[in-house]
């Protein structure tokens, strides 16, 4: 709400197993609320299993969200052992795959937050871009940083504006790490020319 009532123009719900929620975990269901004045809102999903994450995805739609996000991007070791967040750079196909049974299983917008790639030898971020647009996605959001280093060090936006002006990309591109307040926001969305910046760990606390 603070958030939103600071301007937020649109927000994601905290990522959400799908494992747990096709299960019917109470702490996954929870997440599923949504209130009017949130509003509009992203469910944002995380997991590993293609069959998991549609039925999951069609859970979140019943919800009554805006779309629906798929979280490629956390990087923390509980997440990637179980194939699933940042994981799935390292398996390109198998991202594509999932993402196309989410799009599918929905009528809601789909989008996307990933990394630039697994580590520094293999920076990925222009081949899944232009693949998962292929495959329907309505939006990319991109963390400046691999998965191998975590949340040390300054993100890297060089690649995230690289993406954005890849001719072979229409889908809106929205840019992330490090932003901590709005002359820093105004400066990279005019360097890198991204649609919209997406704000983390800087909002937690003192949005």
């Amino acid at each position: 709400m603070l958030c939103k009532q600071h301007g937020a123009d649109l927000m994601f719900t905290e990522f959400i197993s799908s494992e747990g929620l096709i299960r019917k975990a109470a702490k996954g269901i929870k997440k599923l609320d949504i209130f009017a004045a949130e509003r509009p809102v992203g469910i944002q999903l995380f997991g590993g299993s293609e069959d998991a994450m549609e039925e999951a995805a069609r859970i979140a739609e019943a919800a009554g969200p805006e779309l629906i996000d798929i979280n490629y991007g956390c990087p923390v070791h509980k997440v990637v052992s179980k194939g699933a967040g940042a994981c799935l750079l390292q398996d390109v196909d198998k991202m594509v795959r999932l993402t196309e049974k989410v799009v599918k299983a929905v009528k809601l917008p789909v989008t996307v937050k990933t990394r630039l790639g697994w580590n520094e030898a293999t920076k990925n971020i222009m081949e899944v871009a232009e693949r998962l647009q292929d495959v329907g996605i309505s939006a990319l959001s991109i963390h400046g940083r691999t998965r191998a280093q975590l949340y040390k060090g300054p993100a890297d936006w060089t690649l995230i504006g690289a993406v954005k002006n890849n001719p072979r990309i229409t889908i809106p591109i929205f840019g992330n790490g490090d932003i901590d307040g709005p002359e820093k926001a105004m400066e990279y969305r005019e360097r890198y020319g991204v649609d919209g910046i997406m704000i983390g760990r800087a909002s937690i606390g003192h949005p």
